[in-house]
């Protein structure tokens, strides 16, 4: 049977030593400051609520999942229980500005939450997650009476909410979509279309459910300049917030998956749908970019909360299982073997998922600091911060979930046929995770935003800002003798990434193939050079705590020291074992497109 931990020391140490935490939200301005007690007490009861309250739906959800009968969504035993208690404990407007009537705390904070929360069970976090879209459009979008209308109790949990945007004859190309608003005269708007893949799109978990939409005004210019945005709900909401009558919003059908089965991925028919549209008019694509941007760090953050899932199911199996004798000698002499812990393959695939699962999470927690600091922080600070996120968020989308599937793979693995079975709930976090390479923009979709918007249509500008953050971290650490094994290849790489830019660019300029030919190992290059980065400022960080830990002489000196020697073990196998693929990704994104694009359509099968 599948159980989860939450990884309370691994982040606090990401939160306090490694990012400073406490200097760092004791600098937000206003409500945003948090102080240490607070931190703790808000871990501490995410951890306890993921563990005892969500993480017992994750095999008996899957199990069970959703079922379409008369137009409805019923879900798993447990989903609306949790999300009640979700609701009722103020975690759903734990981010939400107070004056909105949310607590007001730092994006970091609430993404910390969420790791907790969607390892113990990603399909149920789902509900909550797609909650918070309606939220984040009417908090961009929404006039105050609008606010007031509708965010109440979506706050409270009384209320859940989704995201649509996909059809069934466009996907990540909105600019195609058909989905019709009509105006009603009267404020409100007539929504008519089709939208697929809609997760929640109905379910039985609460009272109402609020659709934040992207639809094509009468008269509207064509493509992504003429879309704008709606909210609409599946029972029509009264003045006061009170429910009216059903608002011919339904549900065509769920869909049959591979994974996050107790997620109900649904066909949703809009016909004449009233609704409100938030912001101006042909303006949609910029506030749901808004919330894109979030839903891809929070993708991102799927495929972390994948990696400690499978990490903590492959350590404990493999501490457990007897299977031969180690090369050098027994290490369980009063048993009929060794703990398959012991050999050296197993040892190399635990340390993978280590190393990928901690270095996503100092990663990620650093990226939503800079989301702490555009939402509370001074201007200019708010601009460095907002550069660095426009570069990272496709490399944290497609790095972070690309590698959850070497996680994710590496857990069945370790498993053997064991992992290849429900039992254990391996397969199961594999099935699961697989999603998170695609929605929210594939890997190829962000590999493009990254070295075509990002990188190439700024000049380079986005990325030598970051790159200087690691020259300068670099020359920092340049009479530290202890940290050369980390910065000398993480200097060297960095100075690569300028040049591999250049030659990519130069190359685009002869042949327009070969950014996209390019772009899927541009971006695991950055990712690989990424973490280099993560994994020395960790190494440094242990060396320092090392040094005091070991001081100590107690027991908790001595476990100290451990934790800390483990971090300095897993920096160096990441440097020498895992950024060497660097330059392979780096050799692949220099071939030229030819050998991409050398075949004509009709030779690819004969």
């Amino acid at each position: 049977m599948a159980s989860y931990t939450a990884p309370r020391r691994d982040i606090q140490f990401v939160l306090r030593e490694f990012l400073d935490a406490d200097s760092h939200y004791s600098a937000l301005a206003g409500d945003a400051a948090v102080a240490p007690d607070l931190l703790d007490a808000i871990i501490d009861n995410a951890a306890k609520f993921a563990e005892e309250v969500v993480a017992p739906t994750f095999q008996s959800g899957d199990a069970e999942g959703c079922h379409f009968a008369d137009g409805r969504v019923s879900t798993p035993a447990g989903y609306a229980e949790a999300f009640r208690q979700w609701g009722e404990g103020g975690w759903q407007g734990l981010t939400v500005p107070v004056a909105d009537g949310g607590q007001g705390l730092p994006p970091s904070v609430g993404l910390c939450v969420t790791e907790m929360v969607g390892a113990a069970n990603w399909a149920w976090s789902m509900y909550t997650g797609l909650s918070g879209a309606p939220v984040t459009c009417l908090l961009n979008g929404g006039t105050e009476a609008l606010k007031a209308r509708f965010l109440p109790k979506l706050l409270s949990g009384e209320w859940a909410g989704t995201m649509c945007l996909t059809e069934a004859h466009c996907g990540s190309d909105v600019g195609l979509l058909r989905t019709r608003a009509s105006d009603n005269g009267d404020g409100t708007w007539n929504i008519t279309g089709t939208k697929i893949f809609i997760s929640g799109g109905d379910q039985d978990i609460t009272d109402n459910i609020v659709h934040a939409i992207l639809a094509r005004t009468e008269g509207a210019p064509a493509g992504t300049a003429g879309i704008s945005l709606f909210i609409v709900p599946k029972f029509w909401v009264e003045e006061d917030g009170t429910l009216g009558a059903f608002n011919h919003v339904s549900c065509g059908s769920i869909e049959k998956k591979m994974g996050l089965k107790g997620s109900a991925t649904c066909v949703m028919n809009y016909d004449g749908a009233r609704g409100f549209m938030l912001g101006a008019e042909n303006q949609g694509l910029a506030l749901m970019f808004k919330l894109m941007n979030t839903a891809r760090i929070g993708t991102a953050l799927q495929g972390l909360a994948m990696c400690e899932r499978a990490f903590q199911g492959a350590l404990a199996y493999a501490r457990e299982r007897l299977q031969m004798r180690s090369l050098t000698g027994a290490k369980n002499p009063d048993g009929p073997a060794d703990p398959i812990i012991v050999h050296p393959d197993v040892r190399r695939m635990l340390m993978t998922q280590k190393a990928f699962t901690e270095g996503g999470r100092a990663f990620l927690y650093w990226l939503a600091q800079q989301a702490d600091v555009i939402a509370h922080g001074s201007a200019q600070d708010a601009e460095a911060a907002s550069a660095l996120l426009e570069l990272l968020t496709p490399i944290a989308k497609g790095f972070c979930t690309e590698t959850a599937q070497e996680v994710s793979y590496l857990g069945m693995q370790v498993f053997g046929g064991h992992g290849y079975i429900a039992e254990h709930g391996m397969e199961q976090i594999a099935r699961d995770n697989r999603i998170s390479t695609v929605y929210e923009g594939t890997t190829g979709i962000q590999s493009l935003d990254l070295i075509g918007r990002k990188v190439l249509g700024s000049g380079g500008k986005l990325l030598r800002g970051f790159t200087k953050v690691i020259h300068k971290y670099c020359e920092a650490q340049g009479g530290n003798a202890a940290m050369a094994e980390f910065v000398a290849p993480l200097a060297e790489l960095n100075a690569e990434w300028g040049d591999l830019t250049m030659k990519v660019g130069e190359a685009a300029m002869a042949d327009a193939e070969a950014v996209g030919s390019a772009s899927v190992d541009y971006l695991m290059f950055s990712g690989y050079v990424t973490y280099a980065w993560v994994w020395a400022r960790i190494a440094e960080t242990s060396l320092a705590a090392l040094q005091r830990a070991e001081g100590e002489g107690d027991g908790e000196g001595e476990s100290d020291g451990a934790f800390y020697r483990a971090k300095l073990a897993t920096a160096r196998f990441y440097f020498q074992r895992l950024l060497p693929r660097a330059r392979a990704h780096a050799a692949a994104a220099m071939a030229p497109p030819a050998s991409v694009m050398a075949l004509a359509e009709e030779e690819f099968a004969f």
